[in-house]
């Protein structure tokens, strides 16, 4: 008798802590994938943040300024050129690690700050000036998007070449 109750439950736990089993193993790997993704997005918002402290070490560059620089010497050009070039790097990885055509509501939303952020630069005179060198041997598809961003972005209201539409340089008065 104790035969046909030990079969009774195998079937049991067959039939319903299998499913079970796969039901837990495709959750945890799901919520795996997830704080995988968080930690993509913190890393980049990390790397921008440290990119925003060598503009801040830079303040004779004029980098938050929508208007170009203009009168800067050799050293001071080669200097912004540096610097744009760590910031079409850093979008670039954010473009590779972050963008896809077919994005989560969270992922639309992390997406879009970037976004955000590559079409305020855009609107920097300098810097989309320096575009086509900057971009030359960067991920095509990221360049294409960069560059309809970045004509997207002056069209707007026939915004060319004065400034983000938002948040106004820092200057102290």
């Amino acid at each position: 008798m104790a035969s046909p109750n030990w079969e009774l439950l195998s079937y049991i736990v067959t039939v319903v802590g299998l499913p079970v089993a796969v039901f837990v193993f495709l959750y945890e790997q799901h919520q795996e994938r997830l704080n995988e993704e968080d930690e993509v997005y913190e890393l980049l918002s990390d790397n921008y943040q440290d990119f925003l402290r060598v503009v801040l070490d830079n303040p004779d560059l004029h980098l938050f300024s929508p208007e170009a620089s203009l009168d800067l010497s050799v050293e001071q050009r080669e200097r912004m050129l540096v610097i744009f070039n760590m910031l079409i790097s850093l979008f670039e990885r954010a473009y590779l690690l972050l963008y896809s055509t077919h994005l989560s509501r969270i992922q639309r939303r992390r997406w879009a700050s970037w976004e955000d952020y590559m079409a305020e630069w855009c609107l920097r005179e300098d810097f989309y000036q320096a575009l086509p060198a900057l971009l030359k041997g960067e991920d095509p598809a990221f360049c294409l998007h960069l560059t309809r961003l970045a004509g997207e972005g002056r069209a707007d209201e026939g915004r060319v070449g004065k400034g983000p539409k938002t948040d106004q340089p820092l200057t102290s008065s």
